[in-house]
C-alpha cells in the first residue's frame, strides 16, 4: 500500500467526508442543509415537568428524569406543558395497557419543545441532554407542520380539546368581566409569551388583536419572564406562574386555560375564573395535535401510545381533568398537508 504524503491526505480528507455524512445523517438540521440550532434551555426549576416513569411507584423528576429518559426509556413523550397535571393518569393507563414500558415524559411549552427537537436537546442546570422524542404533541396543527417541513413527522391526529377563560383572584376584587377590562388602568396582567406558549402564538394573540389590545399589552414586545409594560408580565410557563402571580399580588388577571383554572382550585389556589363567550373563549377553535417523530428511536411504542390516545382509557383519563374529548373523526391519523 502507498503510505506517501498524497495517500495520507486523500484517506484524511475522505475521513472527514464521511465524518461529515454521519453528523448530516444524525442531525435533521444538516440533513436538511440549514445551520444547527443551539440546545434548548430548560427554565430553572422545572423538575416537576421531567419525568421518568418505570416500575410501579411514583416516577423520578428532574435532572434524574432527563438522564434515564435520554438513555433508557422505551418511549419519550414531550408535550404541551398545560397537560402537566393531567400526565400521570394518563401514562399511568397507558402502561397498564402496555406493562413494562418506560416512559419519559417533558410537559413545557409546545413552541420551547419545538426548538428542543430543532436543536436535538437540552440545556438544564447548567448541564446537556441531548436527544429528541418519540412523540410530540402541541396545541395548535401548525408546529407540527414545521416539523412537516423539516422532515420529521408526516402524520397527525386530533386527541382533545380545551377553551380559553381569565384568571382573577378569589372573588374577582377588581371586577373583571371580560377580555376588554385587561388593559384597564388598574388591572395587572399575568400572560403567556408569546415566543414559545402555543395559547398565546395561536390563541390568545388573536382574541386580543381582534379587540385592539395586544399593543397595550406587548408594548412591541415579544418576550419571555419580561415586564412588557408597568401593568403586563410576559410569563416563561405561564400555567404555573399566573396562579403565583396572583396569589403574591403581583397580578390580577390573566389568560389562562379552562383546565388550568379547575387544577389550581383543585390545590385550593385562592383563585376563580371568568368565563368567555365563544368568540373569545375559542372553544370551537382549540385542538391539541399529536404525531409520531420520523427519526423516533421507539417507532412501535410511539405507535402504540398514538393508539392508546384513541381509546376510551385515554379519552377517560384527560376528561376527568376538564379536557374536552375528540370526536372520533379526529382520532384517526392524516396527513399533514
Amino acid at each position: 500500500m502507498n503510505n506517501g504524503p498524497a495517500s495520507l491526505a486523500l484517506r484524511a480528507g475522505l475521513a472527514i467526508i464521511l465524518a461529515i455524512t454521519v453528523v448530516a445523517v444524525r442531525s435533521p438540521a444538516l440533513a436538511q442543509g440549514n445551520t444547527p440550532k443551539a440546545l434548548a434551555v430548560i427554565p430553572p426549576n422545572k423538575d416537576t415537568d421531567l419525568k421518568f416513569y418505570s416500575g410501579n411507584g411514583p416516577p423520578q423528576e428532574g435532572v434524574a428524569a432527563l438522564e434515564y429518559m435520554m438513555s433508557d426509556a422505551d418511549l419519550v413523550l414531550w408535550v404541551a406543558g398545560n397537560q402537566f397535571f393531567a400526565m400521570d393518569e394518563v401514562v399511568g393507563a397507558f402502561r397498564k395497557v402496555h406493562p413494562g414500558v418506560t416512559v419519559g415524559l417533558i410537559t413545557l411549552p409546545p413552541g420551547l419543545l419545538l426548538s428542543a427537537i430543532e436543536g436535538g436537546g437540552w440545556v438544564y442546570d447548567g448541564k446537556e441532554y441531548r436527544g429528541t422524542p418519540d412523540v410530540y404533541a402541541s396545541v395548535n396543527l401548525g408546529h407540527l407542520k414545521k416539523l412537516k417541513a423539516a422532515g420529521l413527522m408526516n402524520s397527525y391526529e386530533v386527541y382533545m380539546h380545551n377553551e380559553l377563560q381569565i384568571m382573577v383572584a378569589k372573588g374577582n376584587p377588581k371586577a373583571i368581566t371580560g377580555i376588554d377590562d385587561l388593559v384597564r388602568a388598574n388591572v395587572r396582567t399575568s400572560m403567556p409569551n408569546p415566543v414559545s406558549e402555543g395559547i398565546m402564538q395561536f390563541y390568545a394573540r388573536k382574541v386580543l388583536e381582534r379587540h385592539g389590545l395586544w399593543p397595550a399589552i406587548a408594548n412591541g414586545q415579544e418576550c419571555a419572564s419580561c415586564q412588557t409594560t408597568e401593568r403586563n408580565w410576559f410569563t416563561a410557563v405561564h400555567h404555573r406562574e399566573t396562579p403565583e402571580r396572583i396569589r403574591d399580588d403581583k397580578s390580577d388577571a390573566g389568560i389562562v386555560w379552562k383546565t388550568e383554572g379547575m387544577e389550581a382550585l383543585r390545590h385550593g389556589a385562592q383563585i376563580e375564573t371568568v368565563e368567555l363567550p365563544a368568540a373569545d373563549s375559542l372553544r370551537d377553535e382549540v385542538s391539541y395535535a399529536v404525531g409520531a417523530l420520523q427519526n423516533s428511536r421507539h417507532q412501535e411504542n410511539a405507535e402504540s401510545y398514538l393508539a392508546f390516545l384513541r381509546s376510551d382509557a385515554a379519552q377517560d383519563a384527560y376528561a376527568q381533568f376538564g379536557f374536552v374529548k375528540a370526536r372520533p373523526e379526529e382520532l384517526v391519523l392524516k396527513p399533514i398537508d
